[in-house]
């Protein structure tokens, strides 16, 4: 390649277009954009972006479909680990972007360029996110982060592009939205500050379906592969069908507040209909056939994986090791979970499995058992507290 070709992670929006006309204007560079699908565009809307970066200059443009990947190598360990940061957040973004900087990355590796753009601002973790995977993948790597190094902005941004004779819908600007497959969000005025609450015209989805619809989910070790009597090939289309059915309430909107890789706290708004359902779902069905321990430990790893992951750690080798974890507790993850959506909020009703071990053969909790005697239950008490007895007895532990 030239020597002044650089590769630039292209969305269309407005930081990925402003470095498209500031290195190609002002730096002199080849630009050569790459957009990474991880489920965010249909294919009109990669149409556009692609006109998009052909109307801005660009030397080359390339559209990699990452859908499926993303979900075999990410989404899926985010499901059997039912990973919510801080409780709340399912990844969308953080996941999304350790797929896209990979292809990115691949991509330069294939046009044979070191040099490598990203539109991150210098406030947010995607900025480490990308630099991480980029200088890991890529030996010597040089990255160029114009809307971080001359701290810019969005208005800035906007302005330098209409001088530039390029239009920018402003009200489309006022927020910056990442969709994806596993959720959207959404950042703007009012998340910038503690307190505020993104307005309704903001979310991407709106509000429409009224009437409460169950839905049966049927999960195969771990993964959603039919809805009622559908069923999919792969479990990226039953999440894009369970998006389509579960986005029209309204659900799993919500603003998380959290502490970000560079050490300031955020808050960012998401829309995650599809992946919060499918988590509730899955936890559920995962308390019905797996142990306490099964459950207890799962519950420690996810937390550091989620977290790791979040901080774009996804290429370190111990990953690889949790997801050998992960993977085997689903062997028994098979069944069927009930949900009934509603305006605003959704309901896991049960589960059917021939895996659940709430079994009414071995006794009804509160009410009956099957499997052993009040005789049994006194030696056992006996036995599991007789060292902490010891202990108070020795040292002369007493009440009053």
């Amino acid at each position: 390649m030239n020597k002044k070709s650089i590769v630039l992670g292209f969305s269309g929006g407005l930081d990925t277009t402003y470095c498209v006309k500031y290195l190609t204007d002002e730096l002199g560079y080849d630009v050569h954009t790459v957009t990474v699908n991880t489920g965010g565009f249909d294919d009109a809307e990669l149409d556009k972006i692609t006109q998009h970066a052909y109307n801005l200059g660009v030397k080359s443009h390339t559209n990699i479909n990452a859908i499926r990947s993303y979900y075999d190598d990410i989404v899926k360990f985010l499901i059997y680990g039912n990973v919510l940061k801080n409780n709340t957040y399912p990844l969308s973004v953080s996941a999304e972007r350790l797929s896209q900087a990979m292809h990115i990355a691949k991509h330069a590796i294939s046009l044979g360029t070191h040099v490598m753009a990203h539109g991150s601002t210098g406030a947010g973790n995607d900025q480490v996110r990308f630099d991480l995977i980029l200088r890991m993948m890529i030996p010597n790597v040089e990255i160029l982060t114009p809307i971080r190094d001359l701290k810019l902005s969005r208005q800035e941004e906007i302005d330098y592009l209409q001088n530039k004779g390029v239009h920018i819908d402003t009200k489309k600007a006022a927020y910056s939205i990442n969709k994806g497959l596993w959720g959207t969000s959404i950042g703007g005025k009012e998340t910038l500050t503690s307190n505020g609450m993104l307005p309704e015209d903001a979310w991407p989805s709106q509000m429409t379906a009224t009437k409460n619809m169950d839905l049966t989910l049927h999960f195969e070790q771990g993964n959603l592969k039919g809805i009622d009597d559908q069923t999919f090939e792969h479990p990226t289309d039953a999440i894009l069908h369970l998006q389509h059915l579960a986005s029209p309430y309204a659900l799993g909107r919500d603003i998380h507040v959290g502490d970000t890789i560079i050490g300031i706290k955020g808050r960012v708004g998401f829309e995650a209909a599809a992946p919060m359902v499918i988590i509730k779902a899955h936890h559920a069905l995962e308390k019905h056939v797996l142990t306490k321990w099964q459950l207890s430990w799962k519950d420690q790893l996810a937390q550091f994986y989620g977290n790791w992951m979040h901080e774009g750690q996804i290429l370190d080798p111990i990953m690889r090791d949790i997801e050998a974890f992960l993977t085997n507790s689903q062997k028994m993850v098979t069944g069927k979970v009930f949900v009934c959506l509603m305006p605003y909020r959704f309901v896991v009703t049960g589960i059917v499995s021939d895996h659940d071990l709430m079994s009414s053969k071995f006794g009804s909790y509160g009410e009956m058992n099957n499997t052993w005697t009040g005789e049994d239950v006194r030696g056992f008490t006996k036995i599991f507290g007789n060292q902490t007895s010891i202990f108070h007895l020795v040292n002369e532990i007493k009440y009053s």
